[in-house]
């Protein structure tokens, strides 16, 4: 954040012991937010789990799935996670705010197993990736874990791409029980040591992206929405790009609004504001935030984005990427 010479920051309170406080969530990803069960989700499981090919793919959930499983599950969450056995974490799409599926970990000594289902509406998205990463990273980074696995089925092929993308590799097939189904079975057998995933994250690249918070005469904030097709679609953010490898952020940032709001500004017209800095698990993003005051043009949209220009006070209502999140309340204050 932008801070004066004179003037320290304040910590936020509890700031120290904020890795233990993290370990229930809510936790947000680049487009999910993992938070603990709750009764009201009771229903969204009911209709996801009453298809059999997404509960065959499991070893504890019964089919068919009844409202009372859903809330003795939701029960059982909530003990596990108070008695530090385990994490349960719904998932929950951000940009609209509906339960896709759920992912957690059962934790003996210092390994995890990982589990984790999406409603079949939902597949093929990446978010059981996206989950997966960041329920791994919580593991071993706050956790303290040296081991995290996951037995899918030699013949869920989606399950074992998941788990490959996510940095574990296949070790071994080995015969298991699947409770839920009353038999056992042969399991693929994938894990993923601590020190690969350091390794692995040591290697994941910086990206550098300037933004702008384009501030009009009535004090209203210009957010754009993410088209559909692109990364993290749906969700608001400051408009602005990636800098080029031959390009100053603020040289980047003129480009971008003329490509993006056919809009001219001029360096002397930004002012440095704050910046984010965030991990998004598969790369680290780097973001500075210029206010601006004065261009030349009236903003449009150019490439599929929907614009809006919103009051400082209703900023917190546009489900953003988690990187802007934090901007938010430093550009209220500075407003």
């Amino acid at each position: 954040m932008a801070i004066s010479t004179s003037t320290a920051p304040t910590a936020p309170e509890g700031c120290l012991s904020a890795p233990a406080a993290g370990r229930a969530g809510p936790i947000d990803s680049a487009r999910l937010r993992l938070r603990p069960p709750r009764v009201a989700d009771a229903d969204a499981f009911v209709a996801m789990l009453n298809d059999k090919g997404v509960v065959d793919a499991t070893a504890n959930i019964p089919y068919p799935y009844t409202r009372d499983d859903a809330l003795a599950f939701v029960e059982r969450a909530g003990r596990e996670m108070a008695e530090g056995r385990g994490l349960v974490f719904a998932i929950e799409e951000r940009a609209g705010g509906g339960v896709v599926g759920c992912i957690g970990a059962t934790i003996t000594a210092a390994s995890a197993e990982l589990g984790y289902w999406l409603g079949r509406a939902h597949w093929g998205r990446g978010y059981a990736t996206e989950a997966a990463r960041r329920v791994v990273r919580l593991l071993f980074a706050q956790w303290g874990c040296t081991m995290v696995w996951a037995c899918p089925l030699p013949e869920n092929a989606a399950s074992h791409h998941v788990l490959e993308k996510a940095g574990f590799a296949f070790d071994r097939r080995e015969r298991r029980a699947m409770p839920a189904r009353g038999i056992e079975c042969d399991l693929d057998l994938y894990v993923l040591d601590r020190e690969t995933w350091e390794m692995a994250r040591a290697e994941r690249p910086r990206v550098l992206v300037a933004a702008a918070a384009l501030i009009d005469p009535d004090g209203r904030v210009l957010l754009a929405r993410r088209p559909d097709g692109k990364a993290m679609a749906g969700l608001w953010e400051f408009p602005g790009g990636k800098v080029g490898p031959d390009e100053t952020p603020e040289s980047a940032l003129i480009r971008e609004l003329a490509e993006e709001l056919g809009i001219e500004a001029t360096e002397s017209c930004l002012a440095p504001l704050a910046f984010a800095s965030h991990d998004y698990d598969s790369f680290h993003l780097l973001m500075p935030l210029y206010a601006i005051r004065q261009w030349r043009g009236r903003a449009e949209a150019r490439e599929g984005q929907t614009l809006a220009w919103v009051r400082p006070a209703r900023l917190s209502d546009y489900p953003m990427p988690p990187a802007d999140i934090p901007l938010v309340a430093i550009l209220r204050d500075w407003l």
